[in-house]
């Protein structure tokens, strides 16, 4: 067992900042930081865009992004949060500064604001078209240089430890005391003991498939928090990004950044039809989740399985210097953007909901609390606005921190019993897990897609079921491995958006339900 000040869960900019701020504050205390891949493997490094921040108050102002995010949050954000967050943003961005991170210039030597679909001025700060990559690099220079924090690289939270896992803890309150951990290189499964657990696990765009996210992605804090009976909300808000490269395959797909929509290019069908100004007036700079849909109601009318985007208009030596990481990319599929318009589907790409949290981080559970894109903030209502995403992620990091300075965590002195694994074997079944894994996948892209029906979404239900109840029977037999674990977390996380989707009666933002449409 291993007992630790501070645990977080996870290695994106959600985690890493809050570890940075309380190692500095605090350096005779410890956090260990747990990572199920490479340390720097999370949905931070593939954030293209860039970090919404108001910058420019000649033409922009905090009231002008408030209300674009308002707008895009389709009357489901806490206007609270909206203003905290927003209002946050500059001294925030000016902390990633100084710890390193490096965004684009112009030519006067002021910042080279992007603009992206749903914002009304310039204001994204941006470094190239890998702005998450750059500051996961500067955020883990700073750990690195920091002695009191240990991260435990290809190592897999499997559940969290609360009340029901101890014997005479005689509370009503739930609360969380640290993780059962896998060591995936080892297989040995150990306990670490925690004062305070963060969850900063990121996203769930695997449970589809098609996803934009890297395939760690598969919502484990999100279902680790609901089976330890933490509330869990807006989950049938997934936002689609309308413009994943197309892959036939349909592994995690490469991201086709929304500001070369804003950059100028046109989406078209197969015919070379441009077919956005035929469903929004904004046309191809419409909120994603217009997009999105337009181009599903585009794929059903035809029974092709892709669009395409058209940058054959554009200055090619600016698309070049803008979009190098994009312009490569296409290269390596034989795609060249000068000539060939690129293959893109929508693919799942942010969840809006998760662990439902307050302006502290804190969850329902005592002790534990959550960052980032595992969590609802009441930030992003029904639909994220563009680049608000690291905003986030930074802005409620620090509000941990600052409520971890001023709230003492005693030490634990309960009694954590080790992992029993008796009676399980070695699984030979991994093929069990593939064949369920495709058929969840398969199962979420037809019935949970981007457009629902009660109808799909109850047989969805059933159908789920049967994977339910095969997965556990594996979890109860088997010898602990990644690949089960992360199944049996998607499985739930499934059960979540399929649940809270037939919840909702009213379409909102990204959530759209042809039952709902008022006849």
């Amino acid at each position: 067992m291993m007992t630790t000040n501070y645990l977080v869960i996870g290695s994106g900019v959600a985690g890493l900042t809050f570890s940075i701020k309380i190692a500095e504050k605090f350096p005779d205390r410890e956090v260990i930081i747990i990572t199920k891949s490479d340390e720097e493997e999370s949905n931070t490094k593939y954030a293209q865009g860039g970090v919404a921040v108001v910058l420019d108050t000649q033409s922009d102002s905090f009231e002008k992004h408030i209300k674009d995010t308002l707008i895009a949050g389709d009357g489901l954000c806490d206007e609270g949060v909206v203003k905290m967050v927003v209002e946050e943003g500059p001294k925030r961005l000016k902390e990633l500064l100084l710890w390193g991170a490096n965004f684009d210039v112009d030519g006067s030597g002021d910042f080279d604001l992007g603009k992206e679909g749903g914002h009304s001025e310039y204001r994204v700060v941006h470094h190239k078209d890998i702005t998450g990559y750059e500051i996961e690099r500067a955020l883990l220079k700073c750990v690195h240089q920091l002695p009191n924090i240990t991260i435990l690289s290809h190592h897999f939270a499997i559940d969290l430890v609360t009340n029901h896992h101890i014997k005479n803890v005689k509370s009503d309150t739930i609360s969380c005391y640290g993780a059962y951990v896998l060591d995936q290189k080892t297989g040995h499964i150990f306990t670490i003991k925690a004062n305070s657990t963060l969850l900063a696990s990121g996203g769930v765009g695997c449970v589809y498939g098609h996803t934009t996210n890297p395939k760690i992605a598969t919502g484990d804090g999100i279902a680790m928090a609901y089976r330890a009976k933490a509330k869990i909300k807006d989950m049938e808000f997934i936002q689609f990004h309308p413009t994943a490269l197309y892959e036939a395959k349909g592994e995690s797909s490469f991201l086709i950044s929304e500001a070369v929509r804003g950059f100028g290019a046109y989406l078209r069908n197969k015919n070379g039809y441009r077919f956005m100004p035929d469903y929004d007036a904004r046309a191809e700079l419409a909120s994603r989740d217009i997009v999105s849909q337009s181009i599903d109601r585009e794929l059903k009318k035809s029974g092709e399985n892709h669009v395409y985007l058209d940058c054959t208009h554009l200055d090619i030596k600016d698309f070049k210097n803008h979009f190098p990481n994009i312009y490569e990319k296409c290269l390596e599929h034989h795609i060249d953007v000068a000539k060939d318009w690129i293959p893109v589907v929508p693919a799942s790409h942010y969840l809006c909901g998760g662990i439902e949290v307050d302006k502290d981080g804190k969850t329902s559970v005592s002790n534990l609390f959550a960052c980032g894109e595992c969590t609802r903030t009441g930030l992003h209502g029904a639909n994220r606005l563009a680049s608000n995403s690291l905003l986030e992620a930074l802005v409620y990091a620090h509000n941990i921190f600052r409520f971890h300075s001023s709230h003492e965590y005693g030490t634990l002195t309960i009694e954590i019993p080790d992992w029993n694994d008796e009676g399980t074997t070695i699984p030979e079944e991994h093929v069990l897990i593939q064949h369920n894994l495709k058929q969840l996948q398969a199962l979420m892209r037809d019935y949970v897609g981007i457009v629902r029906s009660n109808k799909r979404l109850k047989r969805a239900i059933k159908h789920l079921e049967l994977i339910y109840n095969e997965v556990e029977d594996l979890y109860r037999e088997s010898k602990i491995t990644t690949s089960l674990c992360e199944l049996r977390n998607m499985v739930n996380v499934a059960h979540l958006i399929i649940g809270q989707s037939l919840e909702r009666t009213e379409n909102k933002g990204g959530y759209f339900n042809i039952d709902n449409v008022k006849k």
